[in-house]
């Protein structure tokens, strides 16, 4: 279990293992093949082991709402064997969280497995991930410095900064 720096929980698992007992409200599966029909909403992301996401954008969203619903529902984002594609995927989600893409990494590695994101490929995406952010998302459990109150959208200081950077050197992929 990922605990985010807005208190958020996301359960990061491999396929491999059993689920849980309490099982997930909603999973991001992260697969080269279309995972098992399950009992809760679900969203795949084709993703081959040891690679990148196919569609970088179908991966930002189905982040983007598995954030939105980990603000009070069970989620989980699972691969094969929960630790390349589902650690880049936590460390992507720590950035939509808040936590700066130099840091994200680790910061995975610390609180979900310390062999979590394993190529070099995936290290770097993690980071082009952040250059292509519009902004941190915010929750109201948020305590990091520079977040507003609960629903706000403000950028911290790190993510003004790459956002700069990105629209100056014409980063900015959309």
């Amino acid at each position: 279990m990922l605990t985010l720096p807005s208190g958020r929980r996301v359960l990061g698992r491999g396929l491999r293992e059993p689920p849980p007992q309490q099982l997930p409200e909603h999973g991001v599966y992260l697969l080269g093949r279309r995972p098992p029909v399950t009992a809760w909403d679900q969203r795949w992301v084709r993703w081959r082991d040891f690679g990148l996401p196919a569609d970088a954008t179908d991966l930002r969203e189905a982040l983007r709402i598995a954030w939105e619903r980990a603000s009070g529902e069970r989620v989980e984002i699972a691969c094969r064997g929960g630790t390349g594609r589902t650690g880049t995927a936590l460390a992507c989600l720590a950035v939509l969280d808040g936590v700066p893409a130099e840091e994200a990494v680790a910061f995975v590695r610390r609180h979900y497995r310390p062999r979590a994101v394993e190529t070099r490929r995936q290290r770097r995406f993690v980071l082009r991930f952040a250059e292509n952010a519009q902004a941190p998302l915010q929750g109201p459990a948020s305590s990091l410095p520079g977040v507003g109150a609960a629903g706000d959208r403000t950028l911290l200081p790190s993510a003004l900064a790459r956002a700069g950077r990105a629209s100056d050197e014409g980063l900015s992929r959309g």
